[in-house]
C-alpha cells in the first residue's frame, strides 16, 4: 500500500475575486449606512429582501468614497438593484 501522492500533476494558482477587494472601512465613513442596514435586518427578522434599499445605501456610500477605495464604481443594474433605481426614478416626475 503506497501512500505517497504525486503533487506534480496539477498546480493550484490563485486568482483574485471576480469584483476585486473588498476592504475595511477603517475611517468608518460609510458607518451610519451600515448600521441603518444592520437594524433593519434586526427589525426583519434578517430577511435581507426587506432591507434592499438600505443595502443600496450601503454600496451608494462605498463607491461613493473613491479616495479611501472602499468599493469600484460599479452600476447598481449589474449588483442587482435594477428594479429599485426604476422605481426611483418613477418617483420624481418629469420636468415639463
Amino acid at each position: 500500500m503506497s501512500t505517497a501522492m504525486n503533487f506534480s500533476s496539477k498546480s493550484f494558482t490563485p486568482r483574485p475575486p471576480d469584483k476585486g477587494a473588498f476592504p475595511l472601512d477603517h475611517f468608518g465613513e460609510c458607518s451610519a449606512f451600515k448600521e441603518r442596514f444592520m437594524e433593519c435586518l434586526r427589525h426583519s427578522g434578517y430577511e435581507s429582501a426587506a432591507c434592499r434599499q438600505s443595502a443600496m445605501a450601503y454600496l451608494e456610500c462605498r463607491m461613493d468614497r473613491r479616495v479611501a477605495q472602499l468599493m469600484a464604481n460599479e452600476p447598481l443594474e449589474k449588483l442587482g438593484f435594477k428594479d429599485l433605481i426604476n422605481e426611483k426614478s418613477e418617483e420624481k416626475p418629469e420636468k415639463s
